[in-house]
């Protein structure tokens, strides 16, 4: 195995593992606080359920917008940002739309990020409101690498 197929293959277990402690993570902060608060709140309680769990989180993260050269402050927050790794955007809505998939998939490619979940607690069940995002990995890193875009996370993308 070559060595960068070997350090894709440790990349995308370092991420696959990492977005798996977060959607565990949500679920924790689900399963004691129940949908219909406000996203605010789920912020907070998932972003200290993950720095007890030993992760570094930035809460609202300024994201700046590079255009013509510039960073340019338009006043973008990621809602976490874990590990400097994982853009997690949440939501507490009725129903997520695929303007809000759009938008993540814009903040990883904006910060030059490769994966991203969007979290909604305003559901009954968790797993109904994560969708993971992978901005530019490709379906397959090469012969006996898996991709980074595991069997859960293709069951939890189709929930």
């Amino acid at each position: 195995m070559k060595r960068r197929d070997r350090e894709a293959r440790r990349d995308g277990e370092k991420l696959n593992s990492l977005t798996e402690a977060i959607i565990g993570a949500a679920i924790k902060v689900h399963r004691e606080l129940g949908p219909g608060l406000l996203e605010s709140t789920y912020e907070a309680c998932l972003c200290f359920e993950l720095r007890r769990q030993g992760f570094s989180v930035d809460r609202q993260k300024p994201q700046p917008v590079p255009y013509d050269g510039l960073l340019i402050d338009c006043g973008y927050r990621l809602d976490l940002l874990v590990e400097d790794e994982v853009i997690v955007e949440l939501k507490a809505v009725a129903q997520m739309t695929r303007l809000d998939e759009r938008q993540l998939l814009t903040c990883l490619k904006l910060s030059d990020r490769v994966v991203g979940l969007l979290i909604n607690f305003n559901v009954v069940t968790l797993v109904e409101g994560v969708k993971r995002l992978v901005n530019g990995f490709p379906e397959e890193a090469g012969p006996g690498i898996s991709s980074l875009r595991s069997q859960r996370a293709l069951r939890l993308n189709q929930a």
